[in-house]
């Protein structure tokens, strides 16, 4: 683990409730982003004064919604959520889907770093990879519009499958406008649930849908 540097977000107390007993592979992780995110463009020059709070435990908070299996996260970046979720789940298996190189390369370097054995890492675009086998759940934050994120997301999906899509506060509006397409992509019982109030200083707030064959 690397020393922790110099305007980093302290801990916040919820972190250790999240986490529980992974909570110091999840500081190990914080550090690591916080000293190495800037530099290799994974995040930006004003994110480490809320690291924890809008991007750790933002994704961290989804944990619980993930059942055993095979989770894809599409367009996983720095990690968020893939790697977080991984660190907090160690008993469900995770494929990262990350199209740029050297974000692969700093998540493959996280991965052994940090000795998470559940985690694939694939370099490809969504509607690119190819995978053996379909996935059970699926998540992503913050990469596209509903409408323009089912196409990535729903094929990838086994007859079941779940959406599990970290959004803002308009995720509502954008499942309002998402009529077409999740027809399209079979998308049934779609709702909005937010997480994390009275825990988080900012709810997450995660569209799920069941995708059926």
């Amino acid at each position: 683990m690397t020393d922790v540097p110099a305007g980093l977000e302290p801990e916040p107390a919820e972190a250790a409730e999240l986490f529980g007993d992974r909570i110091d592979v999840g500081r190990a992780f914080a550090a690591n982003l916080a000293e190495f995110g800037e530099p290799l463009g994974l995040i930006g020059p004003l994110e480490l004064p809320r690291l924890w709070t809008r991007h750790i435990l933002n994704s961290a908070i989804v944990a619980p919604l993930l059942r055993p299996g095979r989770v894809g996260d599409v367009g996983t970046g720095a990690g968020l959520p893939g790697l977080v979720l991984a660190i907090a789940r160690p008993d469900v298996e995770f494929v990262l889907i990350e199209p740029m190189e050297r974000r692969v390369a700093w998540l493959n370097d996280q991965v052994g770093v940090l000795g998470l054995e559940n985690v694939t890492v694939v370099r490809a675009r969504a509607e690119e990879v190819r995978l053996d086998e379909p996935l059970d759940q699926v998540t992503a934050r913050a990469v596209s519009a509903l409408r323009k994120l089912l196409p990535l997301t729903a094929p990838l999906l086994r007859d079941g499958g779940e959406l599990v899509l970290m959004k803002g506060a308009g995720a509502q509006a954008e499942v309002d406008a998402s009529t077409k397409e999740l027809r399209k992509h079979r998308v049934s019982g779609v709702q909005v649930r937010t997480l994390g109030e009275g825990v988080l200083a900012e709810p997450t707030r995660v569209i799920v849908g069941t995708v059926r064959g």
